[in-house]
C-alpha cells in the first residue's frame, strides 16, 4: 500500500515528502539519541535515505532537465537522518546534564565499566561523540553552556544551521 501511495504521480511531491519527514524520519530516528553508529552504519542510512527520496521524487534534475542529476538533498533542502541523529545526541546529553546527581540516567552516563581490553583499535564511545560534535558547534565552552537554558537552546539552534555538522563523517 505505501508503495502504491510514494508512486502515485498524481500526489504532490510536498506531500510525499512531509509524509517521509513525519512517518519515515520519525520511525528511523526513534530512542536514536543513545545509538553508537560506525561509519558502515552511517552509510547504510545515508543509502537507505536517498533510495526513500528516489521511489517519492523520482529521478532530480536540474532545470534544464539534462541527463546531469543533482544531489537530491540541494533539492529538499532538510537535513538528513545522520545530522537528526547528531542534534539528538547533543539534546539527550544536554537533558542528562542538567538532571540531579542521584538520578539513573545521569549515573549511567558517567559510568565506567571495567572489561579486559579488545584487540586492535578501541571503538568510539558515545560521550567522545558528542563531545566532538559539541566541539564543532560550541566552540571550547560548549559544556557550560549546558546549565544555562537559553545558551543551550541558542547553541542547539546554531547546531541545526550549521554548515559543519551537515558534513559527513567519514
Amino acid at each position: 500500500m505505501p508503495q502504491k501511495f510514494f508512486r502515485n504521480k498524481n500526489i504532490s511531491k510536498k506531500l510525499k515528502l512531509r509524509l517521509k519527514i513525519t512517518i519515515v524520519d520519525k520511525s528511523l530516528t526513534y530512542a536514536s539519541e543513545t545509538w553508537m553508529l560506525t561509519k558502515r552504519d552511517r552509510k547504510r542510512i545515508n543509502i537507505f535515505e536517498r533510495k526513500v527520496y528516489r521511489r517519492h521524487l523520482g529521478p532530480v534534475y536540474d532545470n534544464e532537465k539534462e541527463n546531469r542529476r543533482i544531489e537530491i538533498h540541494a533539492v529538499v533542502k532538510k537535513p538528513t537522518i545522520t545530522e537528526t541523529l547528531r542534534l539528538n545526541r547533543l539534546c539527550w546529553f544536554g537533558h542528562g546534564q542538567k538532571m540531579e546527581e542521584n538520578r539513573f540516567p545521569k549515573k549511567v552516563l558517567y559510568m565506567n565499566l571495567t572489561s579486559t581490553m579488545l584487540n586492535g583499535r578501541p571503538r568510539n564511545r558515545w560521550q567522545v561523540e558528542v563531545r566532538d560534535h559539541g566541539r564543532l558547534v560550541g566552540g571550547k565552552g560548549w559544556k557550560e553552556r549546558v546549565y544555562n537554558r537559553e545558551e543551550w537552546k541558542k547553541l542547539l539552534r546554531m547546531a541545526r544551521n550549521c554548515p559543519i555538522l551537515h558534513m559527513p563523517v567519514e
